[in-house]
């Protein structure tokens, strides 16, 4: 009797386990986001998880309790690493880059994020620096102040007459990579 009791509470832990993990999975508190680019024979697509400001400081120093300190590794979103991916070989900030997809990670800086991507691009729950041995490009592009200020983390792309820009923007701040 007593083993009979022991299993239906386990079993009762297990289908709460279940049904809260499949919640987490189809109603993240990070939505899933996806931002992509066609024109001319040429398509970009980013995938990437979106968290919300929520009244923090986003980006400091770590002393601020900065969710994102300055000059720390950041996996670019949330959850699952951010992903990009292109059909063609490009320019991506001022390196080289073969088609293909990659995982993409920054390190975010007051005046300027260094930007680097990785062949690891299948990192769920992306906790820890991936290994810098993986990663084919690293540039750097400058930092402005986005007004209004946005709430949600977004990753979009933008187009002048010189470049495509791959944009990522939150809170107040827009980091923007050319893209040719």
């Amino acid at each position: 009797m007593m083993i009979k009791n022991i299993l239906k509470i386990i079993a009762g832990l297990l289908i709460v386990a279940v049904v809260y993990i499949a919640y987490l999975i189809l109603f993240p508190v990070s939505p899933k986001g996806e931002a992509s680019y066609k024109s001319d024979g040429v398509s970009f697509q980013v995938e990437y998880h979106r968290p919300y400001k929520k009244g923090r400081l986003i980006f400091g120093e770590e002393k601020d309790g900065a969710l994102v300190p300055y000059g720390k590794y950041w996996r670019t979103g949330a959850n699952a690493n951010t992903t990009f991916e292109t059909n063609k070989d490009i320019l991506f900030g001022d390196q080289k880059l073969a088609a293909g997809k990659y995982g993409l990670f920054t390190f975010p800086y007051e005046n300027n994020w260094t930007i680097s991507l990785s062949s690891k691009n299948d990192v769920f729950f992306a906790i820890s620096r991936p290994d810098p041995k993986m990663d084919v490009l690293k540039t750097t592009a400058l930092t402005e102040k986005l007004d209004p200020e946005l709430e949600q983390f977004t990753i979009d792309f933008s187009q002048d007459s010189t470049a495509i820009s791959l944009n990522l923007k939150w809170d107040s701040t827009i980091v923007s990579i050319p893209i040719k």
